[in-house]
């Protein structure tokens, strides 16, 4: 029987995967991060993007976080988003639209802070259209 880690997704709002993996991947803050049982203690904050879950019997969960915060132990990895969406949940026409919309923003600036939020919007919109496209790949 392969190794496993337990791995628990969770936002604000629910937990979105708890379970049994012989890896996870996900955005780290400093490029993508892969996490195997007997991994070394980490604590670092992740970007909003895909985390990709091999599960105990080998199928592969999809979640895309929008940022969030990410704790490993030898046997445990945690992962608290800032928001969380099971890829099956993920609607490209409203990333498509958010994207559309914070580049609007982009362009048409008021203040350094609404042009800050627009970027943090479009980043995260970008990353949902990427999980989605990672999405239906792993489907055909």
């Amino acid at each position: 029987m392969a190794m496993t880690i337990h791995v628990d997704v969770v936002s604000a709002e629910e937990s979105i995967f708890s379970g049994l993996a012989q890896f996870v991947i996900l955005p780290g803050e400093a490029g993508e991060l892969g996490i195997l049982p007997g991994h070394m203690p980490l604590m670092t904050r992740i970007k909003p993007g895909a985390v990709r879950v091999q599960t105990q019997d080998g199928r592969e969960e999809l979640i895309f976080v929008a940022g969030g915060l990410l704790e490993v132990q030898p046997n445990l990895v945690t992962v608290l988003a800032d928001t969380a969406i099971r890829g099956a949940d993920l609607d490209q026409a409203k990333a498509l639209e958010a994207k559309k919309l914070a580049e609007e923003a982009m362009a048409n600036r008021g203040s350094e802070m609404d042009y800050a939020r627009a970027q943090v919007e479009l980043a995260e919109a970008i990353a949902q259209l990427a999980a989605i496209d990672k999405l239906r790949k792993q489907r055909h």
